[in-house]
C-alpha cells in the first residue's frame, strides 16, 4: 500500500510540475492589421497664376482671377488700363468654361441723382461686359446689374471713399 501511495504521490507531483511548465516561445505572427492610412499627398504643383483657365486661381492671390473689382474714374465708364488685365483674365476663364456665369455689378458714388447713378453703374457694367465679350466671353454668360449708389463699400463723404464706391464687381454665379 505504501508503494501505491508513493506511486500516486509521484504521479501528482509530475502532473503538478507539468502544469507549471511554461509553454515554448513561438515567434509572433506577422501583423496583418493595416497601418494607419496617411492622407494622400497632392504631388501636383501649385496652380500657375498665369493660367486663367484653372479654377484654383480664384483663391490664389498671385493670380488676376482672385481680383474681382474694377474701379473707375469720377463720372467715367471706360475701364482704366490698369484693370484691363483683370478683365482679360476673367474673359479667358469664361471662354474656357462654357458653364461659367458672371454677374457684373455696377456701382457709383453718392454724388448725382439716383437715376443718373443707376445709369452710370449700368454703363460701367456694360463697359466691362463689352471688353469680356471682345476677349472670348459669351454674352449668354454675362449679366449686367446696376446698383447705382445703393450698395456703397464706404460711407464717408470724401474723395478716397467715393473712389472705392465707383466700381464694377465681378461675381461668379456658376464656375
Amino acid at each position: 500500500m505504501k508503494s501505491a501511495w508513493r506511486l500516486t504521490l509521484a504521479i501528482l507531483i509530475t502532473l503538478a510540475l507539468a502544469a507549471c511548465q511554461s509553454t515554448p516561445k513561438t515567434e509572433p505572427a506577422p501583423d496583418t492589421t493595416p497601418e494607419t492610412t496617411k492622407p494622400a499627398v497632392d504631388t501636383s504643383g501649385a496652380a500657375d497664376p498665369r493660367d486663367y483657365t484653372d479654377s484654383r486661381n480664384f483663391d490664389n492671390p498671385e493670380s488676376l482671377l482672385s481680383k474681382r473689382v474694377i474701379y473707375f474714374d469720377f463720372d467715367k465708364s471706360s475701364v482704366r488700363s490698369e484693370y484691363r488685365g483683370i478683365v482679360s483674365a476673367h474673359a479667358a476663364y469664361a471662354a474656357a468654361h462654357s458653364s461659367a456665369r458672371i454677374t457684373l455689378e455696377g456701382h457709383a458714388d453718392e454724388r448725382g441723382t439716383r437715376e443718373y447713378n443707376l445709369g452710370l453703374g449700368e454703363r460701367r457694367g456694360n463697359s466691362v461686359s463689352g471688353l469680356m465679350s471682345a476677349q472670348g466671353g459669351r454674352g449668354s454668360q454675362l449679366t449686367v446689374v446696376s446698383y447705382g449708389e445703393e450698395r456703397p463699400t464706404c460711407r464717408v463723404s470724401d474723395e478716397e471713399c467715393w473712389s472705392m464706391n465707383r466700381r464694377v464687381e465681378i461675381v461668379y454665379t456658376a464656375k
